[in-house]
């Protein structure tokens, strides 16, 4: 097999973790966020490390029509003539853009059931799809996975492995205050403007490979319409059916321009033309399709926290830059902070991936941005981009901490390190990029 080069991407780890195992992977995520360039990684992997025969993997994509319509006429009979009488080999099928395939779920269940000697590993772009119709048949027989565009960390180990080494050690250290409350302090960072110059490019252009891969600002822009463009085309009116993209797309321009802030659903419908179950619909699809994620707020009532409104966040970053048609750099933008806060968002989904993260608002308004929520403690971020020369918090950030009395909390700053003890809460002060 001819070795090709790939951007390593973290995911790898977790999913040689458990290929021996019989169940199912489930590789969930925005359309060309790498999937597939995954799946041709791992397969480099069994063939090379595992020592697996390249004739005993099989590498289907639901794209291709012909197919997808010879698999849906009778799966059984399509997999059997790759198998041949070799029934007591082990066999990986990989099944790309899964989501495309009708009742994909009771069909993989049948070939699970018949085929013992397989791993069936799919891709697909649509939650709806991969979460809804194919996982509720696929009760313990399925693991599922998400794979997002490039992390920051994976940025960074892009751009350069000097300041990878930095960024491994020093990540580590704050996921471990993060997840474990364990001291740290930082020292001065002889790094800050490589980091900063990295991170506010990061947040402009997002993460998809395709964009990383380019320093140009044309084709990065490009790249981000194509795969706009063929998002709406192929998963909103080939898959879902939408009709009337002219209104979807004049929504995703508005919620584009309201990141960070409490989804106010009058405004969106009058803006929109549009009606409240009509644009609850567009949410679920824009969620359904890793465009957009919708934050809700934290409070001890889940009655209530299920009754106020979510903020918006886009998946991308990039992806929402496009929609507004805006490219220019961080320090020239009136919307700064919103960008730095939906990447921080970013970060904290991708990084912390089983950890409820949340948002605080009280009645008066005061707000603290993010709060995670970590078994039985929770801790709070706050995001100031901006200068900063001394340890001071937000009144609405110092009631939270009185309120909820969290050992350790969190603000990410333009640079700035540093610590403050409020009461008996530890609050840290550090670099941004690092989280």
């Amino acid at each position: 097999m001819e070795t090709k080069k790939y951007f390593s991407r973290n995911l790898m780890d977790k999913l040689k973790k458990w290929i021996d195992r019989r169940e199912i992977y489930a590789i969930k995520g925005p359309r060309q966020s790498g999937k597939t360039t995954l799946l041709k990684m791992l397969q480099e992997y069994l063939v090379k490390e595992k020592k697996i025969n390249p004739e005993n993997i099989v590498f289907l994509t639901f794209e291709d029509r012909e197919i997808l319509e010879k698999f849906s006429l009778s799966p059984k009979d399509f997999v059997k003539s790759f198998i041949g009488k070799r029934q007591n080999e082990r066999f990986y099928f990989f099944l790309d853009e899964f989501h495309y395939l009708v009742d994909g779920g009771q069909r993989l269940k049948l070939l699970y059931d018949l085929f013992e000697n397989i791993k069936f590993i799919i891709t697909g772009s649509s939650s709806l799809e991969l979460t809804g119709r194919t996982g509720k048949f696929l009760v313990g027989r399925m693991f599922s996975f998400y794979l997002y565009q490039l992390s920051f960390a994976e940025f960074i180990k892009v751009k350069s492995k000097q300041l990878n080494n930095v960024y491994q050690e020093r990540a580590k250290t704050l996921g471990d205050f993060i997840t474990a409350g364990k001291p740290f302090r930082f020292e001065m960072d002889i790094f800050e403007h490589d980091f900063k110059k990295h991170f506010e490019e990061y947040a402009i252009f997002g993460g998809y490979p395709e964009v990383i891969k380019t320093e140009d600002y044309e084709t990065r822009r490009t790249i981000l319409k194509n795969i706009y463009e063929t998002y709406v085309s192929r998963d909103i009116i080939e898959l879902l059916r939408l009709d009337n993209i002219t209104k979807f797309r004049t929504i995703v321009s508005l919620l584009a321009s309201q990141i960070g802030s409490l989804i106010n659903y009058n405004s969106l419908c009058t803006d929109s033309q549009s009606y409240f179950k009509e644009m609850k619909q567009y949410l679920s699809i824009l969620e359904e399709t890793y465009i957009i994620s919708l934050l809700r707020p934290f409070f001890t009532n889940k009655v209530t926290e299920l009754k106020k409104n979510p903020k918006v966040y886009f998946i991308d970053i990039g992806l929402r830059n496009y929609a507004l048609n805006n490219f220019n750099e961080i320090e020239f933008r009136p919307d700064r902070g919103n960008i730095v806060e939906n990447s921080v968002f970013t970060q904290l989904r991708i990084n912390y991936p089983e950890v409820s993260i949340k948002y605080w608002r009280t009645l008066a308004k005061a707000e603290v941005d993010f709060l995670l929520e970590i078994g039985r403690k929770i801790v709070p971020i706050e995001v100031k981009y901006s200068k900063i020369s001394e340890p001071k918090i937000s009144r609405g950030f110092r009631n939270l901490l009185f309120h909820y009395k969290p050992e350790t909390a969190l603000i990410l700053t333009k640079g700035f390190c540093g610590e403050l003890k409020v009461n008996s809460s530890l609050v840290k002060f550090v670099p941004v990029w690092y989280i």
